[in-house]
């Protein structure tokens, strides 16, 4: 299971025929302490780069972009109790949504972990 990132620090998994996405540990860093995840619907379908979840910090919200297109087959519904999960475990158990892609193959167009590193070091 390859992790793919994009420029808006998001990132996706894919696990046979579904992709798991969250947010990278940049992208919780620059939050802060997470109190609030608001979650897609279950069966909502989402468009790449337009916004799927919004993620509430004690600094700020920030909204959370579709790094594909897809429906949305699962929530990670433990983050309402505990959406401190997302910064202590971005990439483990703080994953946000899981989705059908409408297009697998757009994940290969997402950047590997080595460009997404060089490209925070140019942030």
């Amino acid at each position: 299971m390859t992790t793919r990132y994009t420029r808006d620090h998001e990132w996706i998994r894919l696990d046979g025929d579904i992709a798991v996405v969250g947010i990278t540990d940049y992208a919780q860093e620059q939050l802060g302490d997470i109190v609030y995840v608001e979650l897609p619907e279950a069966g909502k379908t989402v468009e790449k780069g337009g916004e799927f979840c919004v993620v509430e910090s004690v600094k700020a919200a920030s909204e959370v972009f579709a790094p594909i297109s897809g429906e949305v087959t699962e929530v990670n519904a433990a983050l309402g109790d505990q959406p401190g999960a997302v910064n202590e475990s971005p990439e483990g158990t703080g994953w946000l949504i899981k989705m059908k892609p409408a297009n697998k193959a757009d994940i290969d167009g997402l950047m590997e972990q080595a460009a997404y590193a060089a490209y925070l070091e140019t942030i």
